[in-house]
C-alpha cells in the first residue's frame, strides 16, 4: 500500500521525440496511470531513408501500457509539433487541445487524412485548463515564427513543470503580441520543479533579431526593384507573408500564391483573421502573364529545395504557370534546414542559370530564426528559476550549449538533464533524476504504409541504390533432381550487360559448380539451393567487381510450374 502511494507521488517525463534531433516533438507527462501528451510532431527523412516520406514518434510504450491518456496539448501549428497527429490519433483516442490557428491547421490536415470522432478543443491562453486532478494547465503566449504559439505550465501533485516549446523574445512582434513576461515571472515565484527549454539556437550568442527587421529589408527590396519579385518562405510563416503583402500594397503590386501548402495557409489564416490581405490584391496564378512584371509579386513554397515544391519546379522550368524571366528578383527568405543544403544550392544555381537576381543567405537580412539565442535563454531561466532543466529541441550540441548557459547563471550542472529519446525522467519529493528508459524510437511513413518500412527495408534500398540487384533464375526438375535450365542472370543497376557478357558467363559457371556439389537430398531443399547460389554469386561478384549487389535466386519447379 505504501509502495503504491509512493509511486503515485512520482511525476514522470518521457520524451518520445524532440530531443537530440530536429523535429518529431512529443513529450509524455505521466502521474500514476494518467498522462498527457505535449505536441505530436513529425520530422522529415534524411538522405539515408530512401523513399521514406516522413518520420513520426513510436508510441508503442503508450499503447502497450494502456495508460489513461487525458489529452494531447499542441503548442503551435508547425509540422514538427502537429504533423504526427493524423497517424496516431485513432490509437490514442483522446481530445486534442490547441489555440485557434493551431486547430485550424489541424482541421485542414484531417481533411486530407479523414478521421471520425476526433475531439478538437480550443484553448484560450488567458485561461487555465483543468484536465484532471493531477494535471492543471496554464498557458503563456510566446513569440515564434507562427502566430498563436503558447508555452505550457502543468501543475501536478509533484510540482509545476513548464514546457516553453519553441520561443524567442521579440520586443516588436509583427502582430503586436509580446511574450507574457508577467505569467513567466509568476510561475517563477510559485516555484518550478522542472522546465523544458527550447535549445535550438542555444549555440548562438546574443539575441535573435526581430521579425520586423526582415520586413524592413523586404520593404527595401520592393522599393528598389523594377522587376517581378518571387519570394519563397515557409508556408507557416504567416508574419512574413503578411509583411510581403504589406510591401506589395505599399508599392502597388498584385500578389499571387504558388504552392499547395502556401495556398492552404493563406486561406486558413485569412479566414481566421491572422492574415490581412486587402480586397483586390490577390490574383489567380493563371492571370499573372497579364500583369506587368514591376506590378507583381509571387509568394511561393520551396525555400528548402523540396523536389516537388513550386520554386524548385520553377527553377527547373517545369512549372505550368510560372517561368523565370531574365532579371526577376528571387528571394529565399529562409535558411536551409540541416540536410537540405544541397537541394537549396541546386535550386539557387538553376535560378542563376535562368538569369534571375537571387537574394539568399543570412547576411541579406531576409530571414531570422524563430528560436531564442543564448541571452534569451538566460532571460527565460531567470524568469522561471526552475530547479531542474531539460534542454529540448535542437541536436545534442545545442542541448550541451543550453547546459553551459544554465551553468553561467549558477545552476548546478547535475540539475540539467541531457536526456535522450525514451529517457524516464522522474520528479518526486522535490528531487529529480533519470531512472532508466522506456521503449521509444521512430516509425517510418512511406506512402500509405505506417511502420511497415523498417530498418531491414531501408538497408535493402540502400544496397539496391549503391550496388544494384542480380536475379538468378533456375529451372529444376524436383522429381528427377536435375537442373533443367539456367542459371540465367538478370541485373539492374549492377553492370551494363552488353559490356559484361564474359563476367556474367563466368558467374553462371561458378554458380553451376556450386549447385553440382549438392547431393540429391540437398537438391530437394529449395532454401539450400538458394543459399548456395547466393553465396557463390556474392563471392564471385565481390572478387571481380568489388561490389555487393543484392542477390535474389528464383527456383522454378518444372514439374509444377511453381516458383520458390
Amino acid at each position: 500500500m505504501s509502495r503504491r502511494n509512493k509511486k503515485s507521488k512520482t511525476l514522470q517525463l518521457i520524451p518520445l521525440g524532440g530531443i537530440g534531433e530536429i523535429g518529431k516533438n512529443m513529450f509524455v507527462l505521466k502521474y500514476g496511470h494518467e498522462c498527457i501528451i505535449m505536441d505530436a510532431g513529425l520530422k522529415f527523412p534524411d538522405e539515408a531513408m530512401l523513399g521514406v516520406d516522413i518520420v513520426i514518434p513510436d508510441i508503442s510504450y503508450l499503447l502497450e501500457n494502456n495508460f489513461d491518456i487525458k489529452a494531447i496539448i499542441l503548442t503551435h501549428g508547425h509540422e514538427d509539433h502537429i504533423g504526427a497527429l493524423p497517424f496516431i490519433i485513432e490509437d490514442l483516442k483522446c481530445p486534442v487541445y490547441g489555440t485557434r490557428l493551431t486547430l485550424g491547421i489541424v482541421e485542414a490536415k484531417f481533411r486530407e487524412h479523414p478521421h471520425k470522432n476526433i475531439e478538437l478543443k480550443e484553448i484560450n491562453p488567458d485561461q487555465g485548463l483543468e484536465i484532471s486532478e493531477n494535471f492543471k494547465l496554464e498557458f503563456f503566449r510566446t513569440n515564434h515564427s507562427i502566430p498563436d504559439s503558447v508555452g505550457v505550465a502543468v501543475e501536478t501533485p509533484a510540482g509545476i513543470l513548464v514546457y516553453t516549446s519553441d520561443f524567442k523574445f521579440d520586443q516588436t512582434p509583427v502582430d503586436g503580441r509580446i511574450t507574457d513576461y508577467f505569467k513567466l515571472a509568476e510561475l517563477g515565484r510559485k516555484g518550478v520543479i522542472a522546465a523544458l527549454i527550447d535549445s535550438t539556437n542555444a549555440d548562438r550568442p546574443g539575441y535573435t533579431i526581430s521579425e520586423k527587421d526582415v520586413g524592413k529589408n523586404i520593404n527595401e527590396i520592393f522599393r528598389l526593384s523594377r522587376s517581378r519579385i518571387i519570394l519563397a518562405t515557409f508556408a507557416s510563416n504567416i508574419h512574413r507573408i503578411q509583411q510581403v503583402v504589406d510591401a506589395a500594397v505599399r508599392y502597388d503590386r498584385k500578389v499571387a500564391i504558388a504552392g499547395r501548402s502556401m495556398l492552404n495557409t493563406v486561406d486558413i489564416s485569412t479566414e481566421l483573421g491572422y492574415l490581412n490581405i486587402p480586397d483586390g490584391v490577390l490574383v489567380d496564378l493563371h492571370k499573372i502573364k497579364d500583369i506587368p512584371p514591376e506590378k507583381l509579386a509571387l509568394i511561393t513554397t520551396g525555400s528548402q529545395g523540396e523536389p516537388m515544391s513550386a520554386l524548385t519546379r520553377i527553377s527547373q522550368s517545369d512549372h505550368r504557370q510560372v517561368e523565370i524571366y531574365e532579371g526577376d528578383t528571387v528571394i529565399l527568405a529562409a535558411n536551409p534546414i540541416p540536410g537540405n543544403e544541397k537541394l537549396v544550392s541546386k535550386t539557387i544555381n538553376n535560378l542563376f542559370h535562368l538569369k534571375a537576381e537571387v537574394i539568399y543567405g543570412t547576411s541579406t537580412g531576409v530571414h531570422v530564426s524563430g528560436h531564442a539565442s543564448e541571452e534569451e535563454i538566460k532571460m527565460m531561466l531567470n524568469l522561471l528559476r526552475p530547479q531542474y532543466i531539460i534542454p529540448v529541441h535542437g541536436e545534442y550540441r545545442q542541448q550541451a550549449y543550453c547546459k553551459k548557459t544554465a551553468e553561467k547563471l549558477g545552476m548546478n550542472p547535475e540539475n540539467v538533464f541531457l536526456a535522450k529519446i525514451g529517457s524516464n525522467i522522474e520528479f518526486s519529493n522535490g528531487q529529480g533524476r533519470i531512472n532508466g528508459s522506456v521503449s521509444a524510437g521512430r516509425v517510418l511513413v512511406d506512402g500509405f504504409g505506417v511502420g511497415d518500412v523498417g530498418e531491414v527495408v531501408i538497408r535493402d534500398r540502400q544496397v539496391l541504390s549503391e550496388d544494384g540487384i542480380v536475379i538468378v533464375v533456375l529451372a529444376v526438375d524436383q522429381d528427377n533432381n536435375k537442373i533443367m535450365a539456367g542459371p540465367e542472370i538478370i541485373t539492374r543497376g549492377f553492370v551494363y550487360v552488353r559490356e559484361s557478357v564474359d563476367l556474367l558467363d563466368q558467374a553462371k559457371s561458378e554458380m553451376t559448380k556450386a549447385i553440382d556439389k549438392l547431393d540429391r537430398e540437398q537438391l530437394q531443399e529449395w532454401n539450400k539451393v538458394k543459399s548456395k547460389v547466393r553465396d557463390a554469386a556474392s563471392s564471385f561478384f565481390y572478387e571481380h567487381t568489388g561490389r555487393r549487389p543484392m542477390i535474389m535466386p528464383i527456383v522454378i519447379d518444372v514439374a509444377t510450374g511453381s516458383e520458390k
